[in-house]
């Protein structure tokens, strides 16, 4: 008895930031796949961004669009820096209309046989390997006949199969009670299919992704947050197989000398750091001494902040002995500032992506995530901050979070948005009355692996920064 050797599927890379990923490699060599989205879901942009990116590695392209004219394409994509009229030059790229006159469809006398034939053409001219065709179905609503679209829809299928060509075909889905006879036909010919949408909640407006099917090949099986940036498509997938985070580095310090004897040593690197605490206690003082502290030693911190300008941050910081100017001026430290309501969770996220990936900080700061339901509500505020810190864990960053609490405390949910497993050591920061005095308190509620005081010590906000009490007796680690 024989046994079949296993042949993993053939796979043509989109170069598309986060798709692959969720691919698994990419889309189905010489088959074709099938992208369904609604006007404005960037369905169009991935197919040529499919081509784009093809094309400039090594892998020509050919173009056929049946809505928007090439001269309007080449413009919306120097719109994202891609130069397709150099690709053109160089026969890397072709972009043909494929727009039919309708009082030709109308007399009967349209077939995709002739048009087919100039591809073909141009394909063994250009050694083209990739193909798109963008809103067939455009046309084929022309048509009154049933039989003559469906004879076509099979001749365009058998041709693709014939030519070996990587196909992407985009496609807007039938309305409700609407749906035309061949509409049906394109789920069943795509060897994948992709769903694309653009949905609004708490007036936020948001695309999703999805795999429906992949033949012969496993896939990501979640909807993904994609956005449309200045220079392509982006999508955000929680990593696909499964958790690749690093260890717990080593300690490092704090920047006050007191606060590392209370913590065993100081920070753990590559580790989740919460500060927890009312407004006034200090949080964000905390994190930007450490963040000087971290500067000075010559390391990258990037300060995410939705509550306060740059400028207003360290004018502030000031008062309390701390001054970053330096930091920025030196390179060392950058702001990413924005309202949590002015994008969307998964364009926040991707954002901050980028910017971890071409700034390439040892930390980063998120101040404060009890802004984050701001995006969108619970759910949208954990999705945010679980694939901030599963992307900054992979990549062995230090992340430090400032929540605001309202005052009752909730030791059980220190974070307020689900992801206190996430959290390596948690400090809160509060208030005691006392004889008519108001004091400020901070205890370690938790410090994973590794040892640290049980008690709450008392401090200060001076012109000097954060001043620990010392304690009548040795700390307790």
């Amino acid at each position: 008895m024989t046994t079949l050797e296993h042949r993993p599927l053939a796979k043509a890379p989109t170069y598309i930031q986060g798709l692959d990923e969720i691919l698994l490699g990419g889309l189905p060599r010489g088959r074709t796949t099938i992208l369904i989205g609604e006007a404005g879901s960037g369905k169009t942009v991935l197919g040529l961004e499919f081509l784009y990116r093809g094309a400039l590695a090594g892998e020509p392209g050919l173009w056929i669009g049946f809505e928007e004219p090439a001269d309007q394409l080449r413009q919306n994509a120097a719109s994202l820096s891609w130069d397709l009229p150099a690709l053109e030059r160089e026969g890397r790229l072709f972009l043909l209309e494929g727009k039919i006159d309708a009082n030709v469809v109308i007399s009967g006398a349209f077939s995709l046989k002739g048009l087919l034939a100039v591809i073909a053409g141009k394909r063994q001219e250009m050694g083209a390997q990739r193909i798109v065709i963008d809103a067939l179905e455009v046309a084929l609503r022309l048509f009154d006949e049933p039989r003559q679209v469906r004879a076509e829809m099979h001749t365009l299928n058998d041709w693709l199969r014939a030519q070996q060509l990587t196909t992407v075909m985009t496609v807007r889905p039938p309305r409700r009670m609407e749906a035309r006879y061949f509409e049906d036909f394109f789920e069943s010919m795509g060897d994948c299919v992709i769903t694309m949408d653009t949905r609004a909640q708490a007036n936020i407006s948001t695309r999703r992704l999805r795999v429906v099917k992949y033949r012969g090949s496993g896939f990501g099986r979640n909807e993904y947050p994609y956005i449309i940036t200045d220079s392509g498509i982006a999508v955000a997938p929680i990593s696909s197989v499964g958790l690749r985070h690093k260890p717990l580095g080593e300690k490092m310090p704090t920047g006050i000398e007191r606060l590392d004897v209370i913590l065993g040593g100081g920070y753990r690197r590559a580790s989740c750091v919460l500060f927890a605490g009312e407004p006034g206690t200090g949080k964000t003082t905390l994190a930007c001494t450490f963040t000087q502290a971290a500067c000075t030693r010559g390391e990258k911190v990037l300060y995410i902040s939705f509550e306060e300008s740059q400028d207003a941050l360290i004018g502030n910081l000031r008062s309390s002995g701390s001054d970053l100017s330096p930091c920025v001026q030196a390179g060392r430290l950058k702001f990413l500032t924005n309202f949590p309501e002015a994008m969307g969770a998964e364009e926040h996220y991707l954002r901050a992506l980028t910017h971890i990936e071409a700034f390439r900080p040892a930390h980063v700061v998120v101040d404060a995530i009890s802004a984050c339901e701001r995006m969108g509500g619970k759910q949208a505020a954990f999705d945010y901050l679980m694939r901030l810190l599963n992307a900054c864990k992979e990549r062995g960053v230090t992340v430090f979070l400032i929540n605001q609490t309202t005052g009752r405390e909730d030791r059980l949910e220190i974070s307020g948005n689900g992801i206190s497993s996430m959290v390596d050591t948690a400090i809160l920061l509060a208030y005691r009355e006392e004889r008519g005095e108001t004091k400020r308190l901070l205890q370690v509620l938790k410090s994973r692996g590794s040892a640290h005081s049980n008690r709450q010590w008392e401090y200060a906000i001076t012109d000097r920064g954060i001043v620990l009490r010392v304690p009548e007796s040795p700390p307790v680690l």
